[in-house]
């Protein structure tokens, strides 16, 4: 398993056009094969930045929704309401604490 983390910055007058449809299609993600978590984060400092956590059983999984069409409709929709390029990190857990 790891993790990938995806940070985005949007423009202040798209973070509702964002979060609705996120709304729409965070089941959607999050049962996609291979994922077993997925969080969104709000930065506290700076509300127009978002950050996605999601767990993949293997980079496979991952790579297979990155090519789907559910993937290419939600990026779609989601890049022209960004104010600077995302940045995107796969990384492997470490330590976890309960």
């Amino acid at each position: 398993m790891f993790v990938r983390i995806v940070k985005m910055h949007f423009q202040e007058s798209h973070i509702e056009t964002f979060l609705n449809n996120f709304n729409k299609v965070k089941e959607k993600i999050r049962n996609f094969e291979g994922n077993q978590f997925l969080e969104l984060y709000q930065d506290k400092q700076n509300p127009c930045i978002f950050f996605t956590y999601s767990y993949w059983e293997t980079e496979e999984n991952l790579e297979t929704y990155r090519n789907s069409v559910l993937f290419k409709k939600v990026w779609e929709e989601t890049k022209i309401l960004f104010s600077d390029k995302p940045e995107a990190w796969s990384v492997d857990k470490v330590i976890s604490l309960p």
